[in-house]
């Protein structure tokens, strides 16, 4: 039997729509570089630069956005139209104030372990933006703490979770991504109850571990309460 006291919430594409976000700019991105290289190459060069360049700018819109334009500098040897990148700008910005649709079965959820156990909400990325869909998704009122952070690791939750409850072996993650939600949350000694996704970002792919007896699978996020149910 478990004992758990704290519930870690991902945020993108756990609580609300993200990557699908991202997927239509990208989309759009290829349109707009059509006549100087196929979808596919330009795919590939644009995932190269934002693995490149998520050490300087950190994830979220504003290092997708910066790397869109490095990535049509590349592919047109430097002459790129203005027109081009002022389209990629602006398609950054709709990506800035686009409406936060949260995912089926959430805010029931949230609303049935609020009472339970102590909810802390952990999402990575740009501050301003990941502030901005916390408020616009109106689920901020069912967390005790929301933290945002710069990179998801062992240690982040090992302090987070010590913080805001009684440490990370009486703490349960959720998230859609196995890198960073459900891996360093599981090496830092809390369980880990993975919820996929129907889209995961290439940098964000991992293998589910193994044998592990803290880490569960969930078909959606509404199974949670069962699970803790099935915990304790």
């Amino acid at each position: 039997m478990a004992k758990i006291t704290t519930l870690g919430f991902d945020a993108d594409d756990t609580l609300w729509h993200n990557e699908r976000v991202f997927r239509l700019t990208e989309e759009r991105f290829a349109s707009l570089l059509g006549d100087y290289t196929d979808k596919d190459h330009l795919a590939e060069r644009l995932l190269a630069a934002e693995k490149r360049n998520v050490l300087h700018y950190g994830y979220g819109v504003k290092g997708f956005t910066l790397s869109m334009i490095e990535t049509a500098i590349e592919v047109t040897d430097r002459q790129v139209p203005a027109d081009v990148i002022a389209e990629i700008l602006e398609a950054g910005r709709e990506m800035m104030s686009h409406p936060v649709e949260p995912l089926p079965y959430v805010e029931e959820t949230l609303k049935k372990v609020k009472a339970s156990f102590k909810l802390v909400l952990i999402t990575k990325g740009d501050l301003f933006d990941q502030e901005r869909k916390v408020t616009a998704s109106g689920l901020d009122v069912y967390f005790d703490a929301i933290e945002i952070v710069s990179e998801k690791t062992d240690e982040t939750y090992r302090s987070l979770f010590s913080r805001h409850g009684s440490g990370p072996g009486e703490a349960l993650m959720i998230g859609n991504s196995l890198k960073s939600d459900i891996l360093p949350a599981l090496d830092a000694g809390a369980y880990g109850a993975h919820v996929p996704y129907d889209l995961t970002w290439a940098l964000e792919e991992a293998d589910e571990p193994r044998g592990h007896d803290r880490f569960y699978r969930l078909d959606h996020i509404g199974k949670v309460p069962q699970l803790l149910a099935r915990l304790s």
